[in-house]
């Protein structure tokens, strides 16, 4: 079983503070994986890097729109380098500095290009149960499946029933289930107008709540034989991952 957890790469001696912290206190935690973020200096791939001294497996988020479909993946000396042989492939944002240069790029386009081109790298791609309806969210997953997509990332679940339901159509895949705590009336109004996340009825905004669906999330990722990934956000690490990985024997650790 693999667990991995989202760090943001705001600096290098953060995100090595943090990695140090998790590789010390949280031996469950197997995986790192690195959004790559524009508004920051330090790149998903170089953030990546970094990590690979404290965890083997190190998935950085490329934005597809940042490279040119047309033109050779430049990218790729440097992750076959540094030993960085999976990752998440998203169209991306458009950056918040408008003199970045930005391409026509989708992800599919670009999941389709690596595949062809360097067959090594093992590719995930997302899925989010909030966009759109579930009809529309499957031909997508199966539009990126024919492009070749090896596995996905799922933004976070905070229903079991969802996820559940998302197994079930996705039966057969790589699936990192994502989870990750709403601890403030804000924070939860952020996803529903934001990520239009419809939260279910028994939903509190505080940490025993969160980490109690943590816990069932990653009890259902035992049972099934899947993946899951934390990203935690404006929440104390310890208090949080105490919490979860306290009460739970993890299989596989």
């Amino acid at each position: 079983m693999r667990i991995s957890l989202e760090l943001v790469p705001r600096d290098s001696e953060g995100l090595k503070a943090e990695l140090q912290l998790i590789k010390t206190e949280f031996p469950a935690i197997n995986t790192i994986n690195i959004p790559d973020l524009t508004r920051f200096d330090l790149r998903s791939w170089e953030a990546s890097r970094l990590s690979k001294s404290y965890y083997r497996d190190c998935i950085p988020h490329i934005r597809a729109m940042d490279f040119d479909a047309g033109r050779p993946f430049d990218l790729i000396e440097y992750l076959d380098k540094h030993h960085i042989s999976e990752v998440l492939i998203v169209t991306g944002d458009e950056p918040q500095n408008s003199t970045k240069q930005v391409y026509p790029t989708t992800c599919i386009d670009m999941v389709t290009k690596l595949k062809r081109e360097h067959p090594h790298l093992k590719i995930y791609s997302a899925i989010d149960p909030y966009r759109t309806s579930i009809r529309k969210e499957y031909e997508y997953v199966q539009q990126k499946l024919d492009a070749g997509v090896d596995g996905f990332f799922s933004q976070p679940f905070f229903d079991l029933r969802l996820m559940e339901l998302y197994a079930d159509i996705l039966e057969g895949t790589d699936i990192f289930w994502g989870v990750s705590p709403v601890v403030s009336e804000t924070s939860k109004r952020y996803w529903e107008k934001r990520n239009h996340v419809v939260f279910p009825k028994n939903f509190e905004p505080t940490l025993d709540w969160n980490i109690a669906f943590s816990k069932e999330a990653l009890a259902y990722t035992q049972e099934t034989n899947s993946s899951l990934y934390f990203m935690p956000i404006k929440v104390d690490l310890q208090d949080y991952f105490n919490g979860i990985f306290g009460e739970v024997l993890v299989k596989n650790a």
